[in-house]
């Protein structure tokens, strides 16, 4: 399996004129109906040998965060980074391998804070001071996300794998939310416009990234396809939240709001041509209007309607994708135009 990247690659190797590889992703654009920049595409297994070795690291990493951790939890994270780091040096920068890339920076980040999380709170356990000790573990949240993110860029230094930025970019949101929490004592109260704020700032990154590669045609695009996966739930799950949804009690006012919403958010989806904000707010779709059919007795099929329902609107609109896209696109202004994902 070859994926978009391996082509540019080939290229760049003069093993493949600029040419040949531009007629290849036409003919198969041709074939699928559907332009390359349409398809989304990012490499996430490319055999089965890939799961695989997914399933031997994670038995050797558990392995050594077991043993190591059962002489201090901070030995077990530290030891289970440096094994992920020396798995990566073999699977990802000779091997090249997909899925492996992606389990092993995972468990690079999450032990790495991990460790920062025992370095932090000791640290901030022995000070005196009783408003240090009430904030310790916002304060150990900030210091262990830093340091996640620091170490997280060094990997994408090393290894270039796509999914890195996205870690790199969660870290740094935790990071800065942890110390707005350990200076306001009352900052719980606006969590919810923190996380959305958040993922207003991830969504123009991602935005960045995927301008700079509007055909898709380099890791460029992996790298924003991740971070659009980021962004979508802090931008989605703020935004319902407020709307009450999840409260349980789900009125014909909110089903209504719930609706437009989603149409806006499927109308932002169509021109940056990312899939990632619909899927994520699907489930508050599904469930606020679940809710109110069983408010109206439906109960038994609620649930079952609703999917039947928004499922065929959705298959609706991926069957008629570029032609929605081309009737958004051709109304905005072409300084925006030349900053999407071209139409076919």
């Amino acid at each position: 399996m070859y994926t978009d990247d391996d082509l540019a690659d080939a290229v760049s190797a003069g093993i493949l004129s600029n040419d040949t590889a531009t007629a290849f992703r036409d003919h198969v654009a041709s074939r699928r109906q559907t332009p390359i920049a349409d398809e989304e595409q990012f490499r996430l297994i490319t055999g089965f040998n890939d799961i695989f070795v997914v399933i031997a690291c994670t038995l050797l990493l558990v392995s050594v965060s077991w043993i190591a951790g059962s002489v201090t939890p901070l030995l077990g994270a530290l030891a289970t980074a440096a094994a992920a780091w020396g798995l990566a040096e073999f699977f990802v920068r000779q091997r090249r391998m997909a899925l492996p890339a992606i389990v092993l920076l995972l468990a690079f980040a999450g032990s790495v804070f991990s460790a920062g999380l025992n370095l932090a709170g000791p640290a901030l356990a022995g000070g005196t001071v009783e408003g240090m000790m009430r904030h310790a573990p916002a304060a150990a949240v900030a210091l262990a996300s830093l340091l996640a993110g620091v170490a997280t860029w060094l990997h994408w230094r090393r290894f270039q794998v796509p999914i890195t930025i996205a870690c790199v970019a969660a870290a740094a949101a935790a990071c800065a939310i942890a110390l707005i929490r350990s200076v306001l004592p009352a900052v719980d109260s606006v969590m919810t416009p923190l996380l959305l704020v958040a993922g207003i700032a991830v969504f123009a990154f991602a935005m960045r990234w995927d301008a700079s590669d509007t055909a898709r045609q380099t890791r460029r695009s992996d790298v924003a396809f991740w971070l659009h996966l980021l962004a979508a739930p802090l931008l989605v799950h703020p935004v319902f939240l407020s709307l009450g949804v999840t409260d349980g009690e789900v009125g014909v006012p909110q089903a209504i709001a719930v609706v437009v919403l989603y149409v806006g958010i499927a109308l932002v989806s169509l021109c940056i041509d990312r899939r990632a904000l619909m899927v994520s707010a699907l489930g508050y779709v599904l469930y606020a209007f679940s809710a109110l059919l069983k408010q109206y007795g439906v109960v038994s099929l609620g649930f079952a309607t609703t999917a039947l329902l928004i499922g065929a609107a959705l298959l609706l609109l991926s069957a008629f994708w570029q032609p929605s896209r081309a009737f958004l696109i051709g109304r905005l202004p072409a300084s925006l135009q030349s900053r999407l994902a071209p139409v076919r």
